[in-house]
Parts: structure tokens; sequence; C-alpha cells
């Protein structure tokens, strides 16, 4: 009966015991970012009220990622790649403490903080990702992507409404502080668990020039790369101008935390129906129609904002996200797995490919302060989120010359691994 269970909910997947522990320490750090990530977003708007200060944090941030995914390469390379894992999840325990510890000095510290939660995500992601390049394989890369997305969207409904109840229930700024205290406790078992995981040296120094010649010597990898950073141009500014647009609808918490449910949801059936039923030979369709669905739910609240539009918005790109970003993830390690000596360097591509969805990132928020420092902050948002959230619907157009027929001989093809969806729901 279990095992009948369990091949419904996998299918025929192979699951051993590395891929597991990466899943669930996956599972806990979605966990914990789905219930602080967002209300620190709103922490810090309160205190401040301006949307640029926001934009300068959330900038620090995307500007630090480069260098710590720079720094966990070295590391990686010169020690193991679990310890960059470790790094990460200890720098976001101390983002945490900081923000704790300032409490409504946190505004006075935001290029700070920002520059916390960005060497944090660094060195974790680069960890993480070279993990699952180690432990994922071919028949595999398709389930851990969408797998990993369901406990994303499962930790996506249970964070935030969490917290917006916690958040409501207890006064002043306690509510905060008990999510953010949560949020370091399960970091915490995240490093023990990791303690599980067998160790694995890395083999020469790090080379970044090497990797890069790749861009100019392969087509395919050359539109991967241009296409993440397209995907960040969206990224930079919806993850956060979102969140605060649905708090200012219904100043409250509570709210916020319900969006974060409702889309959450909708997002965990769709990655479990992609990751059980979508065949590699129809990845770029699903890519194509999921890029349509993000960009045209744009419209629905860049001139009207309100509750109920926010929320049809976050169903419809909670369900196109899966539909584009279990392919998508998958073609980007399925074309670095085909890169000249992509087991050597493998780190050194991971390095260039979240320089470039970074860059795409860093430049939308710079268009963003900009363009509120020269225009109405209403009139030039709405201009911006429809330009930028144009990037998803152009990653199709990009990618769709690669040629996939490599894929029917998986041999050929060396492991993938997932990387941190961005996206403007609450997963």
């Amino acid at each position: 009966m279990a095992k009948s269970i369990t091949k419904i909910l996998l299918g025929n997947v192979h699951v051993t015991k590395n891929l597991l522990i990466l899943l669930v320490i996956g599972g806990l750090y979605a966990i914990s970012i789905s219930l602080s990530n967002t209300f620190v977003n709103i922490y810090l708007w309160k205190q401040s009220g301006e949307v640029s200060d926001i934009a300068l944090y959330q900038l620090a941030s995307v500007t630090t990622q480069p260098v710590a995914f720079l720094l966990a390469g070295y590391i990686s390379k010169k020690a193991d790649r679990i310890i960059s894992l470790r790094l990460g999840v200890f720098i976001l325990t101390a983002f945490y403490l900081t923000v704790l510890f300032a409490g409504e000095s946190a505004e006075t510290i935001l290029l700070l903080l920002g520059a916390l939660l960005g060497m944090g995500f660094g060195f974790y992601w680069l960890g993480y990702n070279v993990l699952t390049f180690e432990i994922t394989e071919p028949d595999t890369r398709d389930f851990f992507n969408g797998f990993a997305g369901l406990l994303t969207s499962f930790a996506g409904m249970i964070g935030p409404i969490s917290a917006g109840a916690i958040i409501t229930w207890m006064p002043d700024t306690k509510g905060y502080k008990m999510i953010f205290f949560i949020s370091f406790f399960l970091f915490i078992m995240a490093v023990l668990l990791s303690l599980k995981m067998k160790h694995r040296h890395a083999e020469g120094p790090l080379k970044i020039p090497a990797a890069a010649k790749e861009i100019k010597r392969n087509t395919a990898w050359r539109k991967i790369l241009y296409s993440h950073f397209i995907q960040g141009l969206r990224e930079g500014i919806f993850v956060f101008i979102i969140v605060l647009w649905v708090y200012m609808a219904t100043n409250s918490e509570l709210a916020l935390g319900s969006y974060g449910f409702v889309t959450s949801a909708v997002s965990f059936a769709g990655y479990f129906l992609i990751s059980r039923f979508l065949k590699p030979s129809r990845r770029k369709k699903a890519i194509f129609i999921g890029g349509i669905l993000l960009f045209g739910a744009v419209f629905l609240i860049v001139f009207n904002p309100s509750y109920p539009l926010l929320m049809t918005y976050g169903v419809i790109v909670s369900a196109a996200y899966p539909m584009l970003l279990v392919p998508y993830v998958s073609l980007t390690y399925d074309v670095l797995g085909k890169a000249s000596s992509a087991g050597p360097l493998r780190i050194e591509y991971l390095i260039t490919k979240e320089w470039f969805i970074n860059g795409g990132r860093a430049v939308s928020i710079l268009l963003l302060l900009l363009g509120i420092s020269l225009f109405d902050e209403k009139q030039i948002i709405p201009i911006l989120m429809v330009i930028c959230g144009s990037g998803h619907f152009f990653i199709y157009f990009v990618i769709k010359g690669i040629d996939t027929r490599f894929l029917q001989n998986k041999k050929e093809v060396n492991s993938g691994m997932p990387e941190n969806g961005g996206g403007d729901s609450l997963t």
C-alpha cells in the first residue's frame, strides 16, 4: 500500500538517500524563507514608508549575491560544497538575528541587511546547486525540479498565512520577532541535517575565465544566459512591489498571508501536475504558454491594484510559474551538462549563470530607482511593471532555437540541478 502511494506521488523514480536529504533541506529553507522573507519587506517598509528604501535594500541583496557566489565557488573548490551551503545558512541566521536586535531601527541599516541577505543567498544556493548537480541524474531532473517546487509551494501555503496570523494576534512588533526567531530555528535544523551528507572535494582551482570562454563558443549556453538575464529583469522589482501592493491594498498582514496561501496552493497543484506529466519534447511549448500567462497577468493590476485583482493575478502567475520554470530550469541544466568540461567546471558555470540573472535583477531595480527619482511614483511604477514584466514572455524567443535533440540520448547529458526560482507570487 505504501509503495503504491509513493508511486502515485513520485512516479517511477529512484530516490536516493542524498537526494531525499537535499529535498528536506530545501524544504526547511523554503519554510523559513516563506515565513519571514515576505514580511521583512513589510517590516522595513512600515518603518520608512518609502518604496525607494525597499528598492535599495533589494539592490544591496542582488548586487552582493554575485560576490557571494564567487567566494562560495572558491570555498567549494578548496574545501567542500557542503561548507558553502552551511555558511549560507549561518549568514541567513545572522541576517534574522540582526533584524531582531535592530528592531525599529532596522531602516537605518537597510544596506547592511540587504548585503547580509545577498551573501546568505549566494553561499546557500551555490552549495545547494552544486550538490544537486552531483546527486540528480538526467531521468530524475524534471522530478527533482518539480518536487522541489512542490515543497516550496507547500511552504508558501503554510508560511505566509501562519506568519500573518502570528503578527496579527501578537501586539506591537512581537509577532515579527516571533517569526524571525522561528526562521532562525529552522535554519539551524537544516545545518544539522546537512551533517548527514558525505563530503566531496572539487578538483582544481576556480577557473572563471575558462567558463567565460564557453559563452562565446557555445551558442546554446549563450542563449540560456541571455534568457536568465531577462528573467532577472522581471524578478528584480516584482518580488517586492507585488508584496507592497497587496499590503497597501489591505493594510493587513493576515490578508497578505492569505494571498500567499491561495497562490501557493495553486502553485502546489501546478508543480505536481507538471513534474508528473510534462514530457521533455513539450518543454518549449510549456515555456511559451507560461510566458504568455505571466506577461498577460501584469495588465490586470497595473491600472488598479485592488486586492481582488491582485488575488486573481496571483492565481494566474502561480499556475503559470510551474509551467515555465520546471521545463526552463531542466533545459538550462541539460544545456549546461553539454558544455565543455561540465563536470570540472560545474561551479564556474553556475557562478556565470547567477551573474546573469542577478544582473537582470539589478538593472530592473536601478530602473525603478531612476524612474521614481524623475517621475511621479504612481505613474512610472506601472510602466516599469509592464516593461520588466515582459521578461518571462521573451524567454521562449531566446531559447526556441536551441537544439534539444540531444535529450534523446541521456547518456550524453550530465547531471543537472534546480535553482532558486524567483517570482512574484509568495512561493
